[in-house]
């Protein structure tokens, strides 16, 4: 369904100095699975997303989705191709227009598409997101944050795309508003043959809906793998210390576990350190770390940036 090749984005702060926000991401997404993106606030997961749905220009590297190449593509060839390539945002207030009535909403990708019945598709869309119908009439501030949320979810799911960007969907939601919405997203995946890129930084939520996982450490990604593989035998010593730092519901076995405590702040995206961006925190670093940039290579039963992985 998706491919990215090589992607990289790169704003200019001042003269001479630029962010590496994205630095040379590269992975590939099946169609009807679901791939998690996880890592610090920072490290250029949503800017990826963006890239995706070519809200952002890419610097460089290549994106085929569904088998053609969107890299560079102008705004009206990719006009339709919107209808199967869709994002869900991070906060559902900033994303919905104030002063447009919930079927207004709802219905904008509808009218921008040329779609017919408009009126019958956006009861269809609220019912299918657990709202009613009625609802339609109503502004975005009359709701809750979850309520919110399935709205900004409708909107995305208009056009019935093939792929769907969630970035941080649930971050923004109180923990049982959370469970809510990733249920609906797994029964709406089922239902409609979904394919999510899914954007998160909270380990527990992208552990439940990801068939795979890629780890992402100042704009590169270190390791990208099975789910299941990946968080019982992590294999870069910054996907150890993340999944250190998720708490386990046992108490005993809670107060018997060993943290890694990473040493220091992650550098500057715009003054990335030499070699390995991670060798600097790295509790196993060593000469060739601060030398050599590692690239992404098999490693079991995954794909490692890492000169010592395990």
């Amino acid at each position: 369904m998706l491919t990215v090749s090589d992607l990289e984005m790169r704003f200019k702060v001042r003269r001479g100095v630029a962010v590496r926000a994205v630095d040379g991401v590269s992975f590939t997404v099946g169609s009807g699975e679901t791939l998690g993106l996880v890592g610090e606030s920072g490290c250029g997961k949503s800017t990826t997303g963006r890239m995706i749905v070519r809200l952002l220009e890419p610097t460089a590297g290549s994106m085929t989705f569904d088998g053609r190449d969107i890299t560079h593509i102008s705004q009206s060839e990719m006009r339709p191709l919107r209808r199967d390539l869709q994002m869900i945002f991070q906060d559902p207030y900033s994303s919905l227009n104030p002063r447009q009535t919930v079927g207004q909403i709802v219905a904008n990708p509808l009218v921008v598409q040329g779609v017919d019945g408009v009126k019958a598709k956006v009861g269809e869309l609220l019912d299918m997101v657990g709202l009613i119908p009625e609802h339609a009439d109503r502004y975005p501030h009359e709701f809750s944050g979850g309520q919110a949320q399935r709205i900004g979810i409708a909107r995305a799911l208009a056009t019935r795309p093939k792929l769907v960007i969630a970035d941080e969907p649930v971050s923004a939601l109180d923990v049982s508003v959370q469970a809510q919405i990733v249920n609906l997203l797994e029964e709406l995946q089922r239902e409609l043959g979904l394919t999510y890129v899914f954007i998160a930084h909270d380990l527990s939520v992208v552990r439940r809906v990801s068939d795979r996982v890629a780890v992402m450490y100042l704009g590169r990604i270190v390791e990208i793998g099975d789910r299941r593989h990946l968080y019982e035998s992590p294999a870069h010593p910054y996907t150890q210390a993340l999944l250190s730092a998720v708490p386990v519901p046992d108490p005993r076995v809670e107060r018997k576990r060993e943290r890694i405590v990473l040493r220091g702040d992650p550098p500057s995206p715009a003054a990335p350190p030499p070699g390995c961006s991670f060798h600097p925190r790295c509790p196993k670093a060593q000469e060739v770390c601060s030398a050599e940039r590692p690239l992404l290579r098999i490693h079991r039963d995954r794909e490692v940036a890492c000169h010592f992985p395990d």
